[in-house]
């Protein structure tokens, strides 16, 4: 049964889940309440730039009747650590997860994947194909995000951060910086309000986090590099996959559903078509009813 989304604060997020230690830093992880269900499958949720974790909540309650849970907060992100001098690349968040996977005790699960997330995904798929991975994905299902090098169209202020001048913008960033672009890749019919903003922001905000945003951008550059990598790790996924994608994201909507029907074998597509960049928040009674059909038809 799907419950009403209910809006959950950056505190109320934060007291639900607990902090951990991955390479002599601080990060924040959120499972189910109460102990480990072994008749519930694992999922686990990754999350977009330039937010965290909390970019689930309105589909927490619903998904946790159904699955075990795990979702984390990336370095650079959200609660956890931020480290002005760390190297942030796609490896090291691959691997914070196999090392939350493992120490959780999950052996398998399904991956929900978002924006900078898909990356993270693709490097994950590609470990399993080379039997380099600590535990094995049974699923992938995407939602928006730069899957396909080339293909997506980042903000202009996310091609400066990431250029080797954007160090020099931190400083300028503020909270109507960020609102003007989450309008710019929300749908119309989806707008952010003051009180998402607000979290969005003080997620942001944790840790002085501000300065690791340039060096967590250059994720752009690596899509470059690993582009056959990452590519050849959907195209020869021995596991199935699913975008949902939300049509009027200008950054990586129709674009790239056009692109994944045209470069992944048998693709399958679910396009929303009232929504933008961000669906688990601006729609995620359509997000939850494309995954619920998705993982309906997976065989037992």
């Amino acid at each position: 049964m799907q419950q009403q989304a209910v809006n959950t604060n950056v505190d109320q997020w934060r007291q639900a889940g607990h902090f951990s230690e991955f390479q002599n830093q601080t990060v924040f992880n959120r499972h189910n309440q109460g102990p480990p269900q072994s008749d519930k499958p694992s999922l686990v949720l990754i999350h977009g730039f330039p937010t965290a974790s909390w970019d689930w909540h309105r589909m927490w309650g619903d998904l946790e009747q159904q699955f075990e849970l795990t979702a984390v907060d990336m370095l650079g992100f959200g609660l956890s650590g931020k480290p002005a001098q760390l190297k942030y690349t796609i490896a090291l968040q691959s691997d914070l997860h196999e090392f939350v996977l493992q120490q959780r005790g999950i052996s398998n699960c399904h991956l929900l994947v978002h924006d900078y997330g898909v990356s993270v995904a693709q490097e994950l798929l590609a470990r399993q194909l080379e039997n380099q991975l600590r535990f094995q994905i049974k699923s992938c299902i995407f939602l928006n995000g730069g899957l396909f090098h080339g293909i997506h169209r980042p903000l202009l202020i996310q091609k400066l951060l990431a250029s080797p001048l954007g160090f020099l913008l931190p400083p300028l960033m503020g909270k109507g910086s960020l609102q003007r672009s989450m309008r710019r890749i929300f749908s119309p019919q989806f707008q952010p309000d003051q009180w998402e903003i607000d979290q969005m922001w003080s997620l942001i905000e944790q840790a002085d986090g501000r300065r690791a945003i340039p060096k967590v951008s250059r994720y752009m550059h690596e899509r470059r590099v690993h582009y056959h990598r990452w590519l050849n790790a959907l195209q020869q996924a021995k596991v199935p996959l699913r975008l949902v994608s939300g049509s009027l994201d200008p950054i990586s909507g129709a674009n790239l559903a056009q692109a994944y029907r045209e470069l992944i074998p048998n693709p399958d597509v679910v396009d929303l078509t009232d929504t933008g960049h961000y669906p688990q928040l601006e729609n995620p009674g359509a997000v939850l009813n494309a995954c619920r059909a998705f993982w309906n038809d997976l065989p037992v």
